[in-house]
């Protein structure tokens, strides 16, 4: 039986956005809404990176990259479940991505 979606706001570089989650990931997407804005604001403050699309997509760099190299000893494991999740979460930037672009149009 799946759990029921319900629609979480997260604000990601001064911008809100409607996830749709279970209550169980509600916790986890919140701190993972925090350490993305957190990276991105990082990137930002740095001034090599210009333009909200390449800063999410240096981001994710870095978010997959920390995530790779966390199995310890350099070595990158994920299991299907995590890379099933990584595959939704980058469906999901992209997603977000063109929204973003149709409305910067």
């Amino acid at each position: 039986m799946s759990a029921a979606k319900k629609t979480v706001s997260v604000r990601i570089l001064d911008k809100d956005y409607q996830v749709a989650c279970s209550a169980e990931e509600e916790a986890m997407l919140t701190l993972s809404a925090r350490h993305l804005d957190s990276t991105m604001r990082n990137i930002r403050s740095s001034g090599k990176v210009i333009g909200s699309d390449r800063i999410a997509v240096m981001a994710a760099l870095n978010v997959t990259n920390e995530l790779l190299h966390g199995g310890g000893a350099g070595r990158a494991t994920v299991d299907p479940e995590q890379q099933e999740r990584i595959d939704k979460l980058g469906q999901s930037i992209d997603s977000v991505l063109h929204r973003c672009r149709q409305l910067e149009l």
